[in-house]
């Protein structure tokens, strides 16, 4: 085949293109040397990153590869403890990331999915059903209402053929089929004459001739595009390796220096002073940062679990923190996905129906808000009528959830009409159906014929400007055969679509003269307008207060939809997203005149887009990367999974979010509500906190260390402390007291701040001299503690051991302080994060059991100390207490 796209081609065209014979179909041979040249019918798996890959990956962070070495040395002194301590912090860091990569990416898997199915072909002149796998181009396929469609199909007949291609599309409604070919740049939600792989058949029969199959479908390039968008890095983890290599750069310039120093100038022994300069790195190293930091966001995944946010890839939290872009699709995320009627204009008067969804219940209002019964406006009754009778939905009610069964167009006027009272069953049976002229995208109406009290009748539904120019008469208020007033009702028309609606127009006449099959001459004249309803598929009521909370903590919401540009705007208009004064929306036509160059300005300044394709999305949010944004993109459909994927974070929908949706995403709501990412950003941004306050919390404790043993050096000194217990220290400080932080709750102002730049340093200024304030303090804390012991005749052993208690207490003195980087501790109350007061007891037990224990005396060279040694120890830290909330009180770290 040469062209590349059918829905310009007639059908002639395309049976001829691709070989295929709507009167036989192909021939056995024809499909087995087709198979093998197009290759099976089924969305090929991309080759993944190998198991033992990832794995390795984890061991080539700068940092980590500092403390092997570190390790190596420290085994080769013949200190093999302290490197099994080292080699243990390694492997565990290594597990955890390890663990955490392998989670699954499902996406591509659940597209093989939805395309394996069966379907039925002609094939040697017979008509078979044969595994969807085993389609290829050139066959000729039929399809009826409940089928999936298994490959892309260029339709040749159809017969009120509707499919519900809202997965692909974004479109909420399914889609009227027809043969007729169609303008080349037409967009693929407005591609009449296609079926695609994967959408569903709800109404009617087709026919049609496969032209692609496999990777070559649109949900196979839904695939590829997919597998091509980038996994990206997050603000934070960008930020950490920053900082990790400038640390990696300070800590080997100081050991070097270190080991220099004491060799050449001290004249230390070279043994000696790779063991310092080991030590160095080993104190300065935050070795419990990766985990830290893992298990950080872990805790922060079940936060937000429990507020209905699954969080797929352990960055996302915190991404979440620093969005400044919402890119949501309409259908089914903002809105419900459930049609339902709004205002009805019947008799020259307009109502309003109340409810929404698909549960039958609400009230008539008139134009003076006055609760109305519809069987005292005969007209309104008639035009509620029309709808239940020219209708072949049904309601379902199961475990007290609503549903329809059928089109939701009809399902919507059905449930208007038992809103207002009427009854499904007894119009029914009031009024028998003798026949039926079935919706057709080319008439745009449906026409059913009764048998009726008074004799025969004919309704009609469908367009306005189909129904209207057939009309003679109307009805008016009282129920009155009157002369039409084409003007008003087109005015009510207007109205009810300037406010996003669907407008549904009812007729009827006297059927009498139908003795046989209702035809169309029947319903071309002489019809009496009943009247018109108005439906949409209304905003989510917590969307709108969730856009709002958004919009307040700086962030942008942008609708992204395959819904017509009226709608789209209308519904933005509804719920917030855009004003009066904001830019037009922008359709996928549109969008694809504009170049690349031109897009980020024009992406960053409008906010909604309607009739958008899965590449154009894609397309958007690489636009909006480009401004800078930190992007989140929600979405359910096949059609979204490569934004969803490219996006900073990817947000599915969990009830009506396809297998695709959810694989692609980083985050998945299990219950389909906006309003739930307003709750994940407000957890975002307290999980990013934490984490801020962690890291202020642990460098200076590290580096406090690192001055001890520079100063040992430098001055000569013996080591205050080995090694060992710089692991020691490091590892139980950074679980069981930095751990206790992220249990701090969210502060009162999170969600009244602006976005975080990312731009913003990690280290900044503040966060520079709040290190170097806590490590000064550590250091004299630490050389009073070491000279006063040495001076009251302790061993080298005790004093140590009164160096690594002094740090430790410090340690969790400076905890309390990072309990709030802005305020005092005095005003977040003492018993607001009870698991830092039980962290920092169990750090005392354990300080207990490392001083006191035999075991740990041996292991880890310690020695009991005297009461009043705790008392030093603990003034040292009480100080450093009060010093650090003086200096927030002076001036805000963060």
């Amino acid at each position: 085949m040469t062209a590349t796209t059918a829905h310009n081609l007639a059908t002639c065209d395309a049976l001829r293109l691709t070989g295929g014979s709507l009167e036989t179909g192909l021939t056995s041979a024809e499909v087995s040397e087709r198979l093998e040249r197009y290759g099976e019918n089924r969305v090929k798996p991309r080759g993944g990153t190998p198991g033992w890959k990832r794995l390795l990956r984890q061991f080539m962070a700068p940092l980590v590869l500092v403390l092997i070495a570190a390790g190596m040395v420290t085994g080769f002194l013949g200190e093999w403890v302290d490197a099994s301590v080292i080699f243990i912090v390694v492997v565990v860091n290594a597990v955890i990331g390890f663990l955490q990569e392998s989670k699954a990416e499902n996406a591509l898997e659940a597209l093989m999915k939805m395309v394996v199915a069966e379907a039925v072909v002609k094939r040697d002149g017979k008509k078979i059903r044969v595994n969807s796998i085993e389609l290829v181009p050139g066959d000729i396929v039929m399809l009826a209402g409940g089928d999936r469609v298994p490959a892309d199909i260029r339709l040749l007949e159809t017969k009120s053929l509707q499919i519900d291609e809202s997965s692909l599309t974004g479109e909420s409604v399914p889609a009227s089929k027809r043969p007729d070919p169609l303008q080349a740049d037409t967009v693929l939600a407005d591609r009449v004459n296609m079926a695609y792989a994967g959408s569903l058949v709800t109404a009617g029969t087709g026919t049609g001739v496969v032209w692609a199959t496999g990777d070559r479908t649109e949900t196979g390039r839904v695939a590829f595009l997919i597998a091509e968008a980038v996994d990206l890095t997050t603000p934070l983890t960008r930020k950490i390796a920053h900082f990790s290599g400038m640390l990696l750069w300070i800590i080997l310039a100081l050991a070097t220096a270190l080991f220099a120093y004491g060799v050449l100038v001290r004249g230390g022994s070279v043994i000696e002073m790779l063991m310092a300069s080991v030590a160095l790195a080993v104190g300065v190293i935050p070795e419990g940062l990766p985990a830290a930091i893992t298990i950080v966001l872990a805790i922060g995944v079940s936060r937000m679990a429990k507020r209905r946010a699954i969080i797929r890839k352990l960055p996302a939290v915190e991404t979440l923190g620093c969005t400044t872009v919402i890119c949501s699709d309409k259908t089914g995320t903002l809105t419900q996905n459930k049609m339902t009627v709004q205002r009805i204009h019947a008799g020259g008067e307009t109502f309003t129906l109340t409810g929404t969804g698909y549960e039958p219940r609400g009230v008539l209002i008139d134009a003076s808000y006055n609760k109305i019964n519809a069987s005292a406006k005969p007209a309104l009754y008639e035009c509620l009528h029309a709808g239940m009778l020219c209708n072949d939905a049904a309601i379902i009610e199961k475990n007290g959830q609503w549903s329809i069964a059928g089109d939701p167009t009809e399902g919507a006027l059905l449930v208007s009409a038992e809103k207002a009272g009427l009854s499904h069953a007894a119009i029914h049976a009031g009024s028998p159906r003798v026949d039926m002229i079935p919706f057709e995208s080319a008439h745009m109406f449906r026409a059913t014929l009764h048998d009726h009290a008074e004799g025969r009748r004919i309704y009609k539904a469908g367009a306005l400007e189909r129904l209207l120019d057939r009309c003679t008469h109307m009805l008016d208020a009282r129920g009155e055969v009157v002369n039409l007033n084409a003007d008003a009702i087109r005015d009510a028309a207007q109205s009810f679509g300037g406010q996003g609606m669907r407008v549904i127009a009812f007729a009827r006449r006297d059927g009498s003269h139908v003795t046989s099959d209702l035809s169309h001459h029947h319903v071309s004249e002489g019809l009496i307008f009943l009247g018109m309803q108005g439906m949409i598929d209304p905003p989510r009521e917590e969307a709108v207060s969730a856009i709002s909370r958004c919009q307040a903590a700086g962030i942008r919401v942008k609708m992204i939809t395959g819904d017509h540009a009226a709608t789209a705007q209308a519904i933005a208009k509804l719920i917030g997203i855009a004003g009066a004064d904001t830019a037009p929306a922008i359709s996928g036509r549109e969008l694809a005149d504009i170049s690349d160059a031109d897009l980020p300005e024009i992406a960053d300044r409008t906010f909604v887009f309607a009739r958008v394709a899965p590449e154009q999305k894609l397309r958007l949010v690489r636009a909006l990367q480009s401004c800078g944004h930190i992007l989140a993109m929600t979405g359910d459909g096949v059609n979204d999974g490569p934004a969803l994927k490219q996006a900073d974070i990817g947000i599915a929908m969990g009830i009506t979010g396809t297998d695709v949706a959810k694989g692609a995403a980083s985050m998945v709501l299990t219950d389909d509500n906006f309003a739930t990412i307003a709750a994940a950003v407000e957890e975002g941004r307290g999980v990013y906190d934490n984490l801020i306050k962690f890291l202020v919390w642990t460098l200076p404790v590290s580096v406090g260390f690192a001055l001890i043993l520079l100063t040992s050096v430098v001055l000569g000194l013996t080591l205050p402390a080995l090694p060992v217990h710089l692991l020691w220290v490091n590892l139980t400080t950074a679980i069981l007291l930095g751990l206790m932080l992220v249990f701090e709750p969210p502060e009162a102002d999170i969600m009244q701040r602006p976005p975080r730049d990312q731009k913003t340093p990690i280290f900044d200024f503040a966060m520079f001299t709040r290190t170097g304030l806590v490590s000064v303090i550590m250091l004299a804390g630490s050389y009073w503690v070491f000279f006063y012991e040495q001076n009251n005749g302790a061993s080298i052993a005790q004093t140590r051991t009164a160096v690594v208690n002094m740090v430790v207490a410090v340690a969790s003195a400076y905890l309390i302080n990072c309990r709030s980087l802005r305020h005092s501790v005095l005003s977040l109350g003492f018993f607001t994060n009870p698991r830092m007061l039980h962290g920092i007891a169990l750090t005392g037990f354990l300080q207990l059991v490392f001083t006191y224990a035999p075991v740990m005396n041996r292991l880890l060279h310690t020695a009991p100390i005297d009461a009043t040694a705790w008392l030093r120890i603990l003034g040292v830290a009480v100080a450093a207490l009060v010093v650090v909330e003086l200096e927030k009180k002076i001036r805000c770290v963060r």
